[in-house]
């Protein structure tokens, strides 16, 4: 059974279970910590509160955080800590169409290009787009949407073919309340 999230829990125990980020939200809240960012920042400032009572801050939000760069163009040069911003995305959704979104692969090309340039940016986007046309392709989902990586795997497991939806959600119900990791595992082996 999973445990309720208090102070006094065991660290072990939180880190056994699967937590929703409203969940860690309402958490921080309760301990006096910061309660916005990523779900994995917030699981990393209840790991620090509960391993040693300590309280992290979080980083400031910046009330200029839209304005990265004084104007947007092919060749505007991506900075280091890029941030995908709302003005960001309608320039790319002008560039390319309505079609764009920040995949994965798109938010790891600016995390890992800084130097390159906006143009660099579009390249990876028809490049990936063409990967996709591969009947082998298999989109990457960051580690944060477990839920995601779960049905997929499931339905990769062939004892699955054909099995309902209602199936692969009632099998990551199951795993979510029980301890330790929240892959799929097939139950044939």
């Amino acid at each position: 059974m999973r445990p309720k999230l208090c102070k006094e829990m065991n660290i072990e125990d939180f880190k056994n279970y699967y937590w929703l980020k409203e969940e860690l939200a309402t958490f921080c809240k309760e301990l006096g910590i910061p309660s916005y960012g990523p779900k994995l920042e917030l699981t990393e400032r209840i790991i620090m509160f509960l391993s040693m009572g300590v309280i992290t801050k979080a980083p400031k939000k910046k009330a200029s955080q839209a304005k990265q760069y004084d104007s947007l163009s092919l060749d505007t040069v991506i900075i280091p800590n890029h941030r995908c911003s709302q003005d960001i995305r309608e320039f790319f959704i002008k560039e390319i169409g309505k079609q764009f979104h920040f995949s994965t692969y798109i938010q790891n090309f600016f995390k890992n290009n800084a130097g390159k340039t906006f143009q660099d940016v579009v390249n990876a986007w028809y490049e990936e787009e063409e990967r996709k046309k591969d009947p082998s392709f298999t989109k990457e989902i960051s580690p944060q949407f477990e839920y995601n990586q779960f049905i997929r795997d499931f339905y990769q497991d062939p004892t699955n073919k054909g099995k309902p939806r209602k199936d692969a959600i009632g099998a990551w119900n199951t795993i979510k309340t029980l301890p330790g990791d929240n892959k799929y595992k097939s139950t044939t082996r």
